[in-house]
């Protein structure tokens, strides 16, 4: 499988949404309900930079590195240290922008003063239990995953307070499924719960921590690709679901031996279908490409297909992805 046809196809799309050098938009136009930011977004910044950085065309010369940390660090509220866009929680927010930050060696330029609280170990305790895990695990993720993220490219945790995050995390995680909160995954959200798990395990690799069930991890991501219990979009969309489901399934495989060559097998069955669906996309008309924030979610899941199936998926410039650099997407 070549997908250099299709790295054409995301490298136009980024060029379309530049305003100025290191300053982008997300959406090229608006929807129907007018609830889109347009203009300069700190999604489309932040996800410019992080596809161009996967695809290997990220920015070499300093001066145009420094316009992009400079239009990063404005959109940062100085009394609160967080990124407020709209569509996510500031949490999310704000750790994705700083995230992006990170790729240019870079830091956001006030501290994160709204989070500093939940560094003391009983309000981090009763930050993560407050999050509604049965109803919304997916959306509340974006906080519970993103405060780690947050303060820990910026460096502002201990890795004392590192330990505790996780020790709660593995204590409270499902043993059956492994994932989730024990007790309280509800059967017609599962997929929900695996894609919010995705942002939890992807602070677990980049602390190098281990997976907690990693195999019964596994046994869940294959059930529901064979049982087709994913959301009826899974595979075809531009959007998150694909990398939540393929970063779980092959970080927990690299952990354990448990049926190794079935996940690679369903990998491969799995990277066939959703290439060919993104090649037959029409990138300038395609609501969810031309988003560059669902567009940097298939992307992603190219990327980790790329890592997961050696030799499978061809590029002229091999794909990066930015999880292997600092956690958070």
């Amino acid at each position: 499988m070549n997908i250099d046809h299709f790295i054409e196809k995301i490298r136009a799309t980024v060029a379309s949404h530049r305003l100025e050098e290191g300053v982008y938009c997300r959406w090229l136009w608006q929807n129907e309900a007018g609830t889109r930011k347009l203009g300069m977004n700190e999604y489309g910044c932040a996800d410019a930079a992080n596809i161009l950085y996967t695809i290997g065309d990220f920015e070499r010369d300093p001066a145009k590195r420094a316009a992009w940390v400079k239009a990063l660090r404005s959109m940062q509220d100085p009394k609160t240290g967080l990124y407020e866009e709209g569509s996510h929680h500031p949490i999310h927010t704000t750790a994705h922008c700083i995230s992006a930050l990170e790729l240019f060696d870079s830091t956001p330029l006030y501290p994160l003063t709204a989070l500093m609280p939940y560094l003391d170990k009983e309000k981090l305790y009763d930050f993560l239990e407050s999050l509604d895990w049965e109803h919304s695990p997916w959306a509340q993720s974006h906080k519970g995953a993103g405060l780690f993220a947050a303060l820990t490219v910026t460096r502002t945790c201990s890795l004392a307070w590192q330990r505790d995050y996780f020790a709660w995390l593995r204590e409270h995680c499902d043993p059956q499924k492994g994932l989730s909160y024990r007790g309280r995954l509800t059967g017609d959200l599962l997929s929900h719960h695996l894609c919010g798990w995705f942002h939890y395990l992807f602070n677990h690799e980049y602390a190098r921590q281990p997976i907690p069930y990693a195999e019964q991890l596994i046994d869940t991501c294959i059930d529901m690709y064979r049982s087709k219990t994913m959301d009826a979009c899974f595979g075809r969309e531009v959007g998150f679901m694909e990398i939540d489901w393929v970063f779980c399934m092959n970080r927990a495989s690299r952990q354990t031996p448990h049926r190794f060559e079935e996940v690679k097998s369903l990998l491969e069955d799995f990277a066939q279908s959703f290439i060919a669906y993104l090649e037959g996309l029409d990138e300038k008309t395609d609501e969810a490409f031309n988003d560059l924030h669902m567009l940097f979610g298939a992307i992603c899941a190219l990327s980790e297909l790329q890592l997961a199936l050696p030799g499978k998926i061809e590029s002229s410039i091999p794909l990066k992805n930015v999880l292997d650099r600092r956690p958070f997407i």
